[in-house]
């Protein structure tokens, strides 16, 4: 009985004991949350300050992250908060009982005011927008032109060094069309006049010029034909006999003109900064030798090559990156080892960068050529004879001339509607068999072409438009 007691007696001191610590532990866990005051949002400009009034008098000031703002206290309702580096912190009042007056969201970013006053200096007329973006400047909007987007990101970097993000969009045209005209012109001028003698008496003769030719003297004998100089286009032979004196008198003559004239004109269009390649022409098969000595076959391209860059710069300004090059087989130089003949190449090229307006032309390049070449052969002492130094005397004169100019031309192009594109090909139409046969037609215009299409089809296209149709 009295064993129970003392288990008794033991656990009720042990609950007595116990029950003020439990107490105390659950007072520790209960946390109140003070949300007294307003919270709200203070910018303040990196390494600038701001005075900040307060409507309710504190006793105590505490900031969360000094790194980004410092705070002091001029009086018990102002403040004074100085940015120091970008961020966002908590800036926190309390009252003289220790309660909370309110807290403030400090964000400190880049100072953009004064840039967004040069920024309208600088550039008055665009729409750019700037924003902060933790310690960096964001410009959104639409500018001009490419160059004007680059003066914005340059104006940026000074106030954010590596801290500009660019969301701004280019507008206006900015696909660029390119007119490239390649004229050349060569003329040739060739003349040649030759005399010859043959002269016997009593057998013993004399011969100078084409009589000298094997197999003539005979030939004169016998009453054949002369044998006259290659490329002669014209010959007049005279001859006198007076007994045992014969005298044969030949007049060989060649003048050649020629005149070619080449004209290309290749168009293309590319966007602003983008490349933009043109070739009208073939490839020319060229045997290569290999280290193991079989012969590969290279291709080399020939023909109207057109290569360029346009960027548009300010409004319609156009700095032009370009290369062309005309060229063509040339047969009269080409290499010739005795199984294969390789043809060599005539070409004329350029490479330049300018700058134009749209619809204005540059002479970007320009080649004067002329050639003269003047000879004269004659036997010696007797072609210096006045009058009859002619009969042993012969001339040539050659003279060529060639010219070359490369014309380009820019515009802005914006897109239209397909219906309103037609082709050279859109006016003509194959014959039928009774106008073909009966009628010796061998095109027919085709009129079914309606809308915007057939109003373009109407049109003359010679002269500026480029095409060749009638």
């Amino acid at each position: 009985m009295n064993y129970r007691r003392i288990i008794k007696a033991a656990l009720l001191g042990m609950t007595v004991a116990v029950s003020p610590v439990a107490s105390n532990f659950l007072v520790a866990e209960t946390l109140r949350v003070v949300r007294n005051g307003t919270g709200s949002l203070l910018s303040v400009p990196m390494n600038r300050a701001v005075v900040v009034e307060s409507d309710t008098p504190f006793a105590e000031l505490s900031i969360a992250n000094p790194a980004i703002a410092d705070i002091s206290t001029l009086s018990d309702r102002t403040i004074y908060v100085l940015g120091k580096s970008p961020g966002t912190t908590t800036l926190t009042l309390l009252d003289a009982s220790g309660q909370l007056i309110t807290n403030v969201n400090v964000r400190v970013a880049a100072d953009i005011s004064e840039f967004k006053e040069r920024l309208q200096q600088v550039l008055p007329n665009e729409k750019i927008d700037v924003r902060t973006a933790n310690d960096g400047i964001v410009l959104s909007g639409t500018v001009s032109s490419s160059q004007r987007l680059q003066r914005a990101l340059d104006l940026a970097e000074r106030y954010a060094p590596e801290r500009v993000s660019n969301l701004m969009t280019v507008g206006g045209v900015q696909q660029v069309q390119l007119k490239v005209r390649f004229a050349e012109m060569e003329r040739s001028v060739s003349k040649a006049l030759g005399a010859s003698l043959n002269g016997t008496v009593n057998g013993n003769g004399l011969s100078t010029g084409t009589y000298l030719a094997p197999g003539n003297a005979q030939a004169l004998a016998d009453g054949d034909p002369i044998a006259l100089k290659a490329g002669s286009l014209g010959a007049f032979q005279f001859g006198i006999n007076a007994g045992a004196i014969q005298l044969n008198v030949l007049l060989e003559a060649l003048e050649t003109r020629g005149m070619v004239r080449s004209l290309a004109e290749p168009n293309l269009i590319a966007l602003s900064g983008q490349q933009a390649t043109f070739h009208a022409g073939g490839e020319y098969p060229v045997p290569v030798a290999q280290d193991d000595g079989k012969i590969s076959v290279e291709f080399k391209p020939f023909g109207v090559s057109l290569q360029f860059v346009p960027r548009v710069i300010d409004g319609d300004l156009i700095n032009l990156e370009l290369n062309s090059e005309v060229s063509a087989l040339d047969v009269a130089n080409g290499f010739t080892d005795g199984t294969f003949t390789i043809n060599a190449f005539s070409s004329r090229k350029t490479s330049t960068t300018v700058e134009l307006r749209d619809g204005e032309s540059f002479a970007i390049a320009g080649l004067l050529k002329d050639d003269f070449q003047d000879l004269n052969s004659q036997i010696p002492w007797l072609g210096d004879i006045p009058v009859l130094g002619a009969l042993f005397r012969s001339a040539d004169y050659q003279r060529n001339q060639s010219e070359l100019v490369i014309i380009i031309t820019a515009h802005l192009v914006t897109p239209t509607r397909g219906e309103a594109i037609a082709l050279p090909t859109d006016r003509v139409k194959p014959p039928s068999e009774k106008d073909l046969f009966l009628f010796g037609q061998i095109s027919k215009d085709n009129k079914r072409l309606r809308g915007a299409a057939g109003e373009v089809a109407k049109q003359d296209f010679g002269g500026a438009y480029g095409y060749v149709l009638e």
